[in-house]
């Protein structure tokens, strides 16, 4: 029987996933640079494998990032009324969610943000609908 990932190796894993797409790598040339296989760094970001220590120090040092990045854990943020950091990093762990970010954090006028949140919210509203 197949063992499910553990939370650890989960919150490594897309904190890993949530660096190389920062920086815009793919996971073929993360798996270069490690020189291991992309399926390899496919298993880590899902957490279906766990990284040993001395392969996170290399995943740190490729990705340029202190090795406590990985291990930065989802605590109760009060600013983000009630939700876990765990759905902000879940969110930095997608394609979308940097590129979301960074074009959102470039709008300066706060009437126009608070009219693309409303935008947001009002899709995430007719999602659930239409479930």
């Amino acid at each position: 029987m197949k063992k499910a990932p553990e939370l650890t190796d989960k919150q490594v894993g897309n904190r890993v996933r949530m660096r190389r797409l920062m920086l815009k790598i793919s996971q073929q040339e993360l798996a270069k640079m490690l020189g291991i296989t992309f399926q390899q760094v496919q298993k880590y970001e899902s957490g279906s494998s766990s990284i040993s220590a001395g392969r996170l120090l290399e995943v740190a040092h490729a990705l340029d990032t202190p090795i406590m990045f990985f291990f930065e854990g989802p605590s109760p943020e009060p600013s983000l009324g009630g939700q876990s950091r765990a759905c902000v990093d879940e969110l930095l762990g997608t394609s979308h969610g940097w590129p979301l970010i960074k074009a959102f954090s470039t709008i300066n006028n706060a009437r126009l943000r608070a009219s693309v949140i409303r935008l947001v919210e009002d899709i995430a509203q007719d999602q659930k609908r239409d479930l």
